[in-house]
């Protein structure tokens, strides 16, 4: 599977968006400052005063470089707190970026299960798939990641969903000898056959 979720390699003097003393959740993503604009910047980095303030300017979907909207930021990082108040005020669930990837997609690819939570029970499609076909519940087969993925099928996502290569999570599975998850899903009823 193709790497999912990423954002440019580090560059000389160029600092990541989080400095290294502030904490962060596990998981969180790596971002850059570069492309970024005030409200993302604050969306990744749970400034939720600022995220108020620059939603009056841009609207809660507003997109930057890479045609991320805050909520793909929040998610990625884990700030649940920022990721309700976007949902809170009325933001897309499902807006792709240029990579095809939705919130809901960067939220269960960094592991940060809250925000999953949250953005399934708003109502987000775990069933859209990016680029390569690859749904939300095939994510967490690689990271391994049974919560996720459990989170995931409590919404009845599609357990045997086949990406472009016609890989289902459980093959995916199997072909990275992750035991643990093959076993999950084995048990929640995935087609050995499919």
């Amino acid at each position: 599977m193709k790497r999912i979720f990423a954002f440019g390699r580090k560059r000389k003097g160029q600092p990541p968006l989080a400095s290294a003393s502030a904490p962060r959740p596990a998981g969180a993503c790596d971002l850059r400052q570069k492309a970024l604009d005030k409200l993302h910047r604050a969306a990744a980095c749970d400034d939720l005063a600022q995220v108020r303030q620059g939603l009056k300017k841009r609207g809660v979907d507003g997109r930057d470089k890479a045609f991320r909207t805050p909520l793909h930021l929040a998610c990625a990082n884990g700030l649940a707190d920022v990721v309700t108040y976007l949902i809170e005020n009325k933001c897309e669930l499902n807006l792709v970026d240029n990579g095809n990837r939705w919130p809901l997609m960067k939220a269960v690819q960094c592991q940060q299960e809250k925000c999953v939570a949250i953005l399934l029970e708003h109502g987000a499609d775990p069933d859209l798939a990016d680029a390569d076909g690859n749904s939300a519940v095939h994510l967490p087969v690689i990271s391994p990641n049974t919560s996720a993925a459990g989170l995931l099928l409590e919404h009845n996502t599609g357990i045997d969903a086949q990406n472009k290569e016609g890989c289902a999570p459980l093959i995916l599975a199997v072909s990275e000898h992750q035991g643990e998850i093959v076993e999950f899903l084995l048990n929640k009823g995935a087609d050995v056959h499919a």
